[in-house]
């Protein structure tokens, strides 16, 4: 009765949906945006054979290489991840949701509901040459059963193969969150470095992770703060891209943990392997040698992330901030205190870069061998028709399988590397280097020059530190330049403060100020066991309180209002009863028996004596909160206040110790932070944030 009720129907082709795979199992595929998706079908129908198409996704950090089916990450390190055109799905008893069928499967299944809707055949039987049959019962129940013994990848377990699934023809008939695209105008742009180690939460992600899920949390804040100025296309969206600098302190060209390791003790080898990857960061940075590996790392790594974002997005107009978490604010904090603004020592620096680059204009295989110390492998490249274009195309796999020992073959690899960021740099950099004849600003022409490449070698030189009343005692290395003037700079659970002591320098200049950089804001939780204030250091003499940052949803925390209430009544209920009983002693003590006043006059006389030490109390506090509110904290923020700290959540009041460590890594996931960050930039734009809705 159900096969004549259905009868036939119009086919109506389905609707494809583009996936991919987050890790390599395959339950773990997630939908691009409605519409990135529809740009990679759109660039599939206009894909001609034999062709590549190469599609940016994810506001450009991606790209899919639509003929390889696979997603190449543009701006750091990461293996490429598979992308899949889906259009049917499958659920076992044990899946968390829907997963993806491969294409070739998905096309079968698709030639089958086809012809079974066109002619009215239902409970067809579609058997696959792995063993799997599918039945088509209706359009609304289809299920897929697996062969008893059949070994198949798909199955988690034994037990699961007598089990059917459950199949679903197009994502409209399946839950899935589809993430909401990403708009197309970036307004500003912010580079986040991080800290010691290679795990920047207590989940030990990756930087790339935790910067992606501050880059969630900031647009979902934009879409409920900034609705109106988001309609009226004020507002686009903000990108942070992380600046990893561990991997090449820690990677084979410095040889340092080969060399750790081999002093390690072999006693708790896990404790020292964390101590090794992790702590020993802190005194690198304090050695000259290492000290200039991080700081070439990072600033070369931003100048490349800043020139490639830029390539990318012809029309940012933005500018630019930069974000450092522990340590790594400390290393942006030395790297904006040595930047330069004279044209002079700009150019000076820029043929220094040039210089240690140590490349020619034109230069052959010859010559750059020559260079290395590679001279007798020039015949077996030669061998194989090689040219230095020829040879930076290759791979180490390739260098290797003709003969190419591991040592020489890291030198060919650096080499290539850094001819590379040369030659993706020179066409841009020949303009920047070349200041504007009709620009009415002499500063933009001065930013012109302001570009370094990395330094193959360390070196050491005089560090300036004439803004300061004492040397703060750092390493004397050569300090890199960006080739940008930052906008702001903000510092995650900062030991500046604590670094700063211990080099020496007992109190910053008010008059003191960034060369190139006139905002920074030191961010920190309560609790946080390695962060320290900066305040203090400018304006010794005055008790401040740090500022203290909103909840994201406009109010103050409950457990901190309640704390502060009962706070203020204990002393307003302290300042009565001494007063009261002050009273009392002065007219016991100071009067004679037979002269004490009536009842009506003491009375009186305790009223009055009440409210002079109230008027006097009030007036205190209103001068001090004035004082606060008018006290300038040196120009180092502008004038403004530096130190702003976050409301503990109310867990984290039982018991400060035990959130401790937590608290330094909470800065990637808080709204509250991020909100703040948010509206330093969009201050300057002229956007009014909203009242988020609770």
């Amino acid at each position: 009765m159900l096969d004549v009720d259905l009868g036939r129907s119009t086919y109506e082709p389905v609707q494809p949906h583009w996936f991919y795979c987050r890790r390599a199992n395959d339950k773990d595929w997630l939908p691009f945006s409605l519409e990135d998706s529809i740009k990679l079908e759109d660039a599939l129908q206009n894909l001609k054979k034999g062709e590549e198409s190469v599609v940016a996704v994810e506001g450009g950090r991606y790209d899919v290489r639509l003929t390889e089916r696979l997603r190449y990450a543009v701006y750091w390190d990461q293996a490429p991840s598979e992308v899949r055109r889906c259009t049917w799905f499958f659920k076992g008893n044990d899946d968390p949701r829907y997963m993806p069928y491969p294409e070739s499967f998905s096309d079968n299944l698709e030639d089958a509901y086809m012809i079974a809707v066109t002619l009215g055949e239902w409970k067809r039987k579609l058997e696959f040459p792995t063993g799997e049959t599918v039945i088509l019962h209706n359009p609304k129940h289809i299920m897929q059963y697996q062969p008893i013994m059949l070994a198949d990848d798909w199955v988690s377990s034994p037990s699961e193969q007598t089990r059917p699934r459950t199949v679903k023809r197009g994502i409209e008939n399946i839950a899935v969150d589809i993430p909401e695209g990403e708009p197309q105008t970036v307004d500003h742009l912010v580079f986040m470095v991080h800290g010691i180690g290679p795990a920047c939460d207590l989940r030990f992600r990756s930087i790339i992770q935790c910067v992606n899920d501050f880059r969630s949390t900031a647009l979902s804040l934009l879409s409920s703060h900034c609705r109106l100025a988001r309609e009226e296309g004020r507002v686009g969206r903000v990108e942070f891209l992380p600046v990893d600098w561990h991997s090449a302190l820690h990677g084979d060209a410095t040889g340092v943990d080969e060399s750790i390791q081999r002093i390690t003790l072999p006693s708790i080898s896990r404790l020292r392997h964390f101590t090794n990857d992790t702590l020993l960061d802190l005194f690198f940075y304090n050695s000259p040698t290492y000290c200039q590996t991080i700081l070439d790392t990072v600033v070369t790594e931003v100048n490349r992330l800043h020139s490639l974002f830029c390539f990318r997005h012809p029309a940012f107009k933005g500018q630019v901030s930069l974000v450092g978490h522990s340590l790594g604010s400390l290393i942006l904090f030395d790297l904006l205190t040595n930047q330069k603004t004279n044209s002079d020592d700009l150019e000076q620096e820029r043929k220094n870069a040039c210089s240690d680059l140590g490349f020619p204009d034109k230069e052959n295989l010859e010559d750059a061998l020559g260079r290395l110390g590679l001279e007798k492998y020039i015949p077996i490249l030669k061998n194989q028709e090689m040219d230095l274009d020829s040879l930076s195309l290759c791979t180490e796999t390739e260098l290797e399988r003709i003969g190419i020992p591991l040592g020489p073959r890291k030198k060919i690899l650096d080499l290539v590397s850094r001819r590379k960021i040369l030659k993706d740099h020179k066409a841009r950099m020949a303009a920047m280097m070349m200041p504007s004849l009709d620009s009415a600003d002499p500063n933009k022409a001065n930013a012109a020059h302001r570009q370094s490449y990395l330094r193959t070698h360390s070196t050491t030189s005089a560090v300036d530190y004439k803004y300061f009343d004492v040397g703060i005692g750092q390493v004397s290395i050569h300090y890199p330049q960006l080739s940008f003037h930052p906008h702001s700079f903000f510092a995650f659970g900062s030991p500046i403060g604590m670094f700063l002591t211990v080099r020496g320098l007992k109190r910053i200049d008010p008059d003191y100020n960034f060369p190139t950089c006139k905002a920074f804001f030191n961010i920190y939780h309560p609790f946080d066991p390695v962060a320290y204030r900066i305040e203090p250091m400018i304006v010794p003499d005055a008790e401040v309180e740090p500022m203290l940052i909103p909840h994201h949803k406009g109010r103050k925390r409950m457990h901190l209002e309640l704390r502060e209430s009962l706070t203020r009544m204990g002393a307003d209920l302290k300042n009565n009863v001494i007063g009261s009983l002050r009273t009392a002693w002065q007219s016991f003590s100071r009067l004679p028996v037979a002269a004490l006043p009536s009842v009506e006059e003491a009375v009186c006389a305790g009223v009055e004596t009440k409210t002079s030490e109230t008027l006097e109390t009030e007036g205190s506090e209103e001068g001090s909160v004035k004082e606060d509110k008018d006290l300038k904290m040196g120009m180092l923020n502008g004038g403004r206040r530096i130190d702003y700290v976050l409301q503990e959540a109310p867990i984290e009041s039982f018991n400060e110790y035990l959130f401790a460590i937590q608290s330094h890594l909470c800065y990637w996931e808080s709204e509250d932070t991020a909100l703040l960050l948010l509206k330093e930039i969009y201050e300057q734009r002229g956007v009014a944030f909203e009242q988020s809705p609770s």
